[in-house]
């Protein structure tokens, strides 16, 4: 349904890329020329540290193939924004270290301050154009509406699953007219039921439309076989969704098996790439945010230490990724015997789910408020993430008796490595219980991205800020 992003598009955005890379570098040289920064002063009629005619030439075939190994011009990586500058910034990544390595073992007397020129150019330039176009295309769409009409057959929970997708991509010229379902009394927002699935064909014909998505459950397979027959003489796209999508425990992957198109509906959350990515991301950024920290956890351990009989640090068993007990680090905030006092202050709410954190807690000690007013107990799950027992971000470790207590659906958080913070914690935090906060962690894990990932980061301080939630 989704056409911006035909082949003639992808080919003009590698021509555009490449030209706009080899652009920067020409362009770095004439700044490395004019502006008056650099390590050395540099006299436009010696051109020592210019790059030869052969490096002009070797850039964009450096490029590509880094281009290529990222999958940048991948359509499918391309739909949502945070997808495609994740893939720019890794191509961006990727390029300057093989660039730096290329220019180590050749030319070594480029100038370093030119190559530091190009770098910046290529990013500025190609996030530019990008976004540029992003902008014309909500403009263009806004003069075009109904450009690619569709219509959905099926107004059930999938159906209104795809019309929450075709909502959000509507400036990409999509427009729903509505549904089609032998039940029309059903209930639908925005758009009516257009008539039953026997009357496709004129529905078809008189709206005009391009698409038609096959939204129905299993159980309508003959239903869906009539429709497919009656739309096979009009020029019109057909699209299925298997019901089996509602059964996917995270994001649904169609692979080929022998020409046979096969539907995979239990792929890991995440994938070895992404997973090589959280681990590089949390190492770099772990270690940095522990060496930071450091003298603060020194003076939190003194005031412990000072204010209430019992050891500095709280060691408690936390169900992982798929399941795992590790033991989760964090300072004492609570008197030395606060496992022993839990039922005094574990309450279930009136539809039976349990409420395990409360205001007041008596068991609190004086220090135990402040720092968890502030989130600083949880400082020492830095430990835990270098070696690996959590990420910086994801669903929280939950403790195994309230995992006892999850029903089947909710136990899909722990497809994930677990997290100090997560979508969660920055949308609500303790204010949301057990029940509630679920939905948060699936959506993280059905939308992960490492950009998602850098934002729930840079939310988390202005969160702990505000205090709310926190006890």
């Amino acid at each position: 349904m989704l056409k911006r992003f035909s082949l003639n598009y992808i080919l003009f955005s590698m021509f555009l890329d490449t030209f706009l890379v080899v652009g920067s570098f020409l362009l770095a040289t004439l700044l490395r020329i004019t502006l008056p920064y650099g390590l050395v002063p540099f006299n436009p009629e010696y051109p020592e540290g210019l790059p030869p005619l052969t490096f002009y030439v070797l850039i964009p075939f450096l490029w590509l193939i880094t281009a290529f190994a990222v999958s940048l011009y991948d359509p499918r990586k391309s739909y949502k924004v945070v997808d495609e500058f994740q893939a720019l910034t890794l191509a961006g990544f990727f390029f300057s270290l093989i660039v730096a390595g290329t220019l180590y073992f050749s030319f070594r007397q480029v100038s370093r301050v030119l190559i530091l020129y190009a770098f910046a150019l290529v990013f500025i330039s190609l996030i530019g154009w990008r976004v540029m176009a992003r902008a014309v295309f909500r403009l263009w769409s806004r003069h075009h509406a109904g450009i690619n009409r569709v219509v959905i057959a099926g107004a059930g929970v999938v159906g209104h699953r795809v019309a929450a997708m075709i909502r959000e991509y509507q400036w990409m010229g999509l427009e729903l007219v509505g549904y089609l379902d032998d039940d029309l009394t059903k209930k639908t927002t925005d758009v009516p039921i257009l008539g039953t699935l026997d009357d496709v064909e004129q529905v078809v014909t008189e709206y005009q439309v391009r698409d038609v998505v096959l939204a129905l459950p299993q159980r309508a397979h003959e239903r869906i076989n009539m429709v497919v027959a009656r739309l096979h003489e009009l020029p019109v796209n057909v699209r299925i969704i298997p019901d089996y999508f509602s059964l996917a425990l995270y994001q649904a992957k169609i692979s080929d098996f022998g020409g046979i198109p096969m539907i995979s509906l239990r792929d890991p959350a995440l994938n070895d790439y992404q997973r090589m990515l959280k681990r590089i991301f949390d190492l770099v950024f772990g270690s940095m945010l522990t060496l930071l920290t450091l003298p603060l956890m020194v003076v939190i351990a003194v005031a412990i230490k000072l204010d209430s009989p019992g050891p500095i640090f709280f060691r408690q068993k936390r169900v992982g990724e798929n399941g795992r007990l590790f033991n989760m680090l964090k300072f004492r905030s609570m008197v030395e015997n606060a496992e022993a006092l839990r039922d005094q202050v574990v309450q279930v709410d009136e539809e039976g789910h349990v409420i395990h954190k409360v205001k007041d807690d008596p068991r609190v000690t004086r220090v135990g408020k402040f720092i968890r007013r502030w989130s600083l107990d949880e400082l020492p799950q830095f430990f835990n993430v270098l070696r690996g027992d959590i990420s910086l971000v994801g669903p929280r470790p939950e403790l195994p008796w309230l995992v006892e207590e999850y029903e089947l659906w909710q136990r899909k958080r722990f497809a994930v490595p677990q997290g100090i913070t997560g979508w969660w914690q920055v949308n609500g935090r303790s204010d949301k219980m057990m029940h509630l906060h679920t939905d948060e962690d699936l959506y993280y894990i059905q939308n992960y991205s490492l950009w998602l990932d850098i934002y729930i980061i840079l939310k988390t301080p202005w969160v702990v800020l505000k205090g709310k939630g926190a006890f």
